[in-house]
């Protein structure tokens, strides 16, 4: 499944003027909405009465959920239910199946399984159907799905047919040209105008603000801790404290969360361009983001020098499997251990990781 943006519902209205765009020719994506302040919307929006997402892109086509917090007919009035939404025109009803679960819902997120699901057939536009009875009201407010008086609903959409042209010929429309994938500009937009942050980080002395289903959608860890076991000082009012993490690494980790691209570092060169490489690769390992790591390890390879032992240490450390190889290469070739033996960093190795240095031993023996 594609991921096709997210939605903000806070206190009653929508937060986020625009959603997340997937690639226009997916024909699978889900779509995250995120209400915060669950009680004011229950007391406020009578039965009958929704509130509607930001629209989003799955097989083509634009779609929205609607939020109704008090049921969307008489007789479901102690019900939450929700509904998918058809929102632009077609020239002849679009077939989908789709499924809502609480985010962390697994078994109800898998491929198979929305698959499986009832096709449905959306007609024209303004038109969908609905789950009257999502979830009841009681069964909600005693549920680990709602938390801090916030809930985060992901509805999952595969487009099985798609519309004809106008013209009734079956072929795609003629002259459309359907721009790259832009989603990551509007994250970093929300990033930067911290709309709706609803988790603060305490980074050496500076702070720092995020998004808890963002962060959730990204990183296992953060799931935990924002979500699991592992939780810990995450309402608005507290911070989490990282005390053992430069600012400047946080600040291109949590870059790297939104856009997923190589993040931009403050030094591109010299010595402390290595060191903040090293220190992100880290931070990628502690929060695994596992393409961050490898956009580390390939950028450390360029670095290999002298300070190849701090390097290779830190490659067996963190399982980084092609930067170690890298170093092995260099070490490789002539004059080049020795030139590395020369300096302290070698005698480090030796006590710290002997295995590594019988393995350069085995690799060099004639």
């Amino acid at each position: 499944m594609s991921f096709a943006g997210v939605s903000l519902i806070r206190d009653g209205k929508l937060c986020l003027s625009r959603s997340a765009i997937n690639d226009a020719g997916a024909a699978s994506g889900y779509h995250l909405l995120v209400v915060e302040g669950y009680s004011r919307t229950k007391a406020d929006v009578p039965n009958g009465d929704h509130i509607e997402s930001a629209p989003f892109r799955v097989g083509g086509y634009l779609w929205l959920l609607r939020y109704f917090p008090n049921g969307s007919v008489s007789d479901r009035a102690r019900y939450v239910s929700v509904a998918l939404i058809l929102a632009q025109d077609i020239a002849k009803p679009v077939k989908v199946q789709y499924g809502f679960s609480f985010l962390g819902q697994s078994d109800k997120q898998d491929s198979t399984y929305i698959r499986s699901a009832q096709v449905r057939h959306f007609p024209l536009k303004s038109r969908g159907w609905s789950c009257t009875t999502f979830i009841s009201r009681d069964d909600l407010e005693d549920s680990r799905h709602l938390r801090n008086d916030s809930f985060t609903i992901r509805c999952d959409v595969v487009v099985i047919e798609a519309a004809v042209d106008t013209k009734g010929t079956g072929a795609a429309l003629p002259f459309v040209t359907v721009p790259p994938p832009d989603m990551h500009r509007h994250f970093i937009d929300l990033l930067t105008a911290k709309n709706g942050t609803v988790v603060k980080f305490k980074v050496g002395g500076q702070t720092f603000t995020a998004h808890r289903c963002v962060l959730v959608a990204r990183s296992r860890v953060f799931k935990a801790e924002l979500f699991g076991p592992m939780k810990e000082g995450t309402s608005t009012a507290s911070a989490i404290h990282i005390d053992d993490m430069e600012p400047r690494v946080f600040r291109a980790m949590l870059a790297f969360i939104y856009c997923d691209s190589e993040p931009e570092m403050e030094k591109e060169d010299g010595e402390d361009a290595i060191w903040q490489w090293l220190h992100l690769l880290v931070a990628a390992d502690r929060y695994d983001l596992q393409r961050l790591k490898l956009i580390c390890e390939a950028k450390i390879c360029g670095f290999i020098g002298v300070t190849t032992t701090t390097i290779l240490e830190l490659a067996e450390n963190h399982q980084c499997d092609g930067l170690r190889k890298a170093c092995y290469k260099f070490l490789g070739a002539p004059g080049n251990l020795r030139a590395v033996a020369a300096i302290d960093g070698f005698d480090d190795l030796i006590r710290s990781q002997p295995s590594v240095v019988k393995e350069l031993i085995m690799m060099l023996a004639p």
